[in-house]
């Protein structure tokens, strides 16, 4: 295949034709996305750094451009958090060597933004990580995204800040949906959704599947040894979810609920189109199990106290074979690429956080929370080479934000957060047992709204990442040398926002930011002969821009965009690359109504190259999704979809071709 390095692929004439006569509307309009005013928010698990006013949106956002809703998941048919979070500037999605769906916030990865369910943190223990591709946006009812500045609420962790998913809460005494799926690769999809609110209690439950082989290479793809092309090799998936909420509201300001969800996924992890570093992996299953309590009580007539309490249990393995056949299990061990033989990982996460929020003081909303969770990792292997983690991570912070007038609020944060390894057992390498870290972390932010519609805002944020269990005492291969005194990392974010409405059903945001990483933890090579180490050597300053833009125009069109341009410095070693994030990414999107029951969706990306390595480059791509609904009747929608239009053979991660055009159908109906 040729991937074309230090250049950037040619554009189809017609494609940039499409792109420029959307790029001139948008220009002559400006954009706000209409309120969708009966979203079904579960509150309890929404965070804010302080009350917000709702003129601005269906949902009050602390920032530019970092909420999106139920109306856009279904508006653009995207299926998975991933590709949902696609949708904002300053995201950028890709797919890595694991097939697994990989987000960076601002240049910052998923170990430095976590995720969050209902304000909980649901990422892996051991390395941090979540495979966003196995969350579904069937039981959300909108994601939040903190960029840099976040609510001392979420605790630890929030290096570049963090992506809570909002899950659903029933607004009716009966209501729900269906969806049924299907698309190339044999895929097959269902949804179900069902709920009823009763005035004092409300049910809400949610099973979602699908089941795919895999996807299709472009036409233009040239095959190598370990991919023949068509139907991408060992990229098959299946997930399924079950989710179950039971929530009290006895009065007026109490609420109480409870949620269960149950995850079950397998998947096939393509190998590399190098045949010098394909690995021939297999995960049987991914699983979690989660319980979730949320409760808000009134104790006086200005003080509220909030709790979270969870369980999680990440259960996985992955099996490691000798070719393509997947017939037979390796047996190498230390220096060879990949597991031996079966890897089988258990982690256990059980937390708990108390928040105390007062009205009390005139013209100030004060917020106290005290956080404690533990992580636990288990894993073995068929050379019956095991570990055994646990660490504590425990939080304190406050946050006030003070009304100085009418329209101006100023929100100041302090939090302090520690870090103590419980147990670190090793039967290969032992490591000794490191000393607890810390961390303080401090931010204010000053919003202005000059009337209704418009709004500026400026932030300061320190914030702050512990080592994760992988980083500390992973053996990585055998080609690493474990360190267990890793220390924090630590970034300085700033950023001045602005949103508006120039008129009704028109939306402008804007946001400029800059981050000073210090402590960032990279790998440092030879410190012994063939080995590397992970240490607190990385400095790095992150600049950037972000744009966003939508509006009706006339009674059929609707059109939008944003863009987002990002420039990272690695300042400790301007030699080496910085990798997996390009420097700009422009999405534009029309939506064309011909008549009530018909619209048809245009969604054009490009995105500029980037790094993978110290010496490739993968050129920039642009791919076009097309879109066609029907709804005969307003409870039924019918939709067919094609994604890259022009089949476009592009990578964003090197020896990982993405998708060519494929073809996918969906109906809802909703009761």
């Amino acid at each position: 295949m040729n991937h074309k390095h230090h250049q950037e692929q040619q554009v189809m004439p017609h494609f940039r034709r499409c792109a420029y006569a959307i790029g001139i509307t948008l220009l002559g309009t400006t954009p706000q996305a209409p309120a969708d005013n009966a979203m079904p928010i579960y509150e309890l698990g929404t965070i804010h750094v302080a009350p917000q006013r709702q003129e601005l949106g269906g949902m009050p956002t602390d920032q530019a451009s970092s909420v999106l809703t139920l109306h856009e998941f279904r508006h653009f048919n995207r299926n998975t958090v991933g590709q949902a979070l696609d949708l904002l500037p300053g995201i950028h999605v890709s797919t890595n060597s694991r097939n697994e769906q990989v987000v960076h916030v601002r240049g910052f990865d998923a170990r430095q933004i976590p995720l969050f369910i209902d304000g909980i943190p649901v990422y892996v223990p051991y390395d941090g990580y979540i495979d966003f591709n196995r969350f579904t946006t069937a039981d959300l009812a909108a994601i939040q995204v903190a960029k840099g500045f976040s609510s001392v609420v979420y605790g630890p962790n929030t290096l570049g800040g963090a992506i809570n998913l909002v899950s659903r809460k029933p607004q009716q005494r009966f209501e729900g949906n269906i969806t049924l799926g299907a698309g190339q690769g044999n895929e097959r999809s269902t949804a179900v959704n069902v709920g009823s609110h009763q005035g004092n209690w409300y049910v809400q439950g949610g099973y979602a599947w699908i089941d795919s082989d895999g996807f299709r290479l472009s036409s233009d793809f040239t095959s190598t040894p370990t991919e023949s092309g068509g139907l991408r090799e060992n990229a098959y998936r299946k997930d399924e979810k079950l989710s179950l909420k039971i929530g009290l509201q006895p009065n007026a300001t109490d609420e109480y609920a409870l949620s269960y969800y149950q995850q079950n996924g397998e998947k096939g992890q393509p190998p590399s189109t190098d045949p010098n570093a394909a690995r021939y992996w297999q995960w049987p299953y991914w699983d979690k199990e989660s319980l979730y309590f949320i409760s808000s009580t009134a104790v006086s007539e200005y003080e509220t106290i909030k709790t979270r309490l969870y369980r999680d249990a990440y259960d996985n393995a992955v099996h490691s074979y000798t070719d393509d056949t997947y017939s037979q299990l390796r047996t190498g061990g230390r220096g060879s690429v990949g597991p031996a033989g079966k890897s089988i990982y258990n982690d256990r996460t059980t937390g708990g956080a108390v928040e105390l929020h007062s009205a009390r003081l005139p013209r100030q909303a004060v917020t106290l929370v005290a956080m404690r969770k533990q992580d636990e990792h288990k894993a073995n292997n068929t050379l019956m080479l095991t570990e055994h983690f646990e660490d504590t991570l425990t939080s304190l912070g406050v946050e006030n934000t003070i009304q100085l007038a009418q329209d101006l609020r100023l929100s100041l944060g302090l939090s302090r957060h520690e870090l103590q390894a419980d147990r670190v057992f090793k039967s290969s390498d032992p490591v000794p047992k490191p000393d607890a870290i810390s961390a303080t972390n401090a931010q204010l932010g000053l919003f202005w709204d000059l009337d209704p519609l418009h709004r500026v805002y400026a932030s300061l944020s320190g914030n702050s990442r512990f080592p994760t269990l992988k980083d500390r005492y992973s053996l990585r291969l055998g080609s690493a040398i474990p360190n267990p005194d890793l220390q924090k990392e630590r970034s300085l974010n700033a950023e001045l926002g602005y949103q508006g409405s120039l008129w009704p059903l028109a939306r402008l945001e804007a946001a400029v930011f800059m981050s000073e990483v210090t402590d960032l933890i990279q790998r440092v090579d030879d410190v012994e002969p063939g080995r590397y180490q992970m240490q607190n050597v990385g400095e790095v300053r992150i600049k950037g821009l972000e744009l966003a833009l939508s509006s009706n125009v006339g009674p059929r069109w609707r059109l939008g965009g944003n863009l987002t341009l990002l420039d990272r410095d690695n300042r400790s070693d301007p030699d080496t690359r910085l990798t997996g994030v390009p420097e700009r990414k422009l999405l534009l999107h029309g939506t064309y109504t011909p008549s009530a029951p018909w619209e048809i969706l245009l969604v054009l990306k490009n995105e500029s190259s980037r790094w993978d390595s110290d010496t490739i480059r993968l050129s920039g791509h642009t791919t076009a999704d097309l879109g066609l609904a029907f709804e005969p009747f307003p409870q039924l929608r019918l939709e067919a979809r094609v994604d890259n239009l022009f089949d476009e053979d592009y990578e964003v991660s090197s020896g990982f071709p993405s998708p060519g055009r494929m073809w996918f159908f969906n109906a809802r109906y909703e009761f």
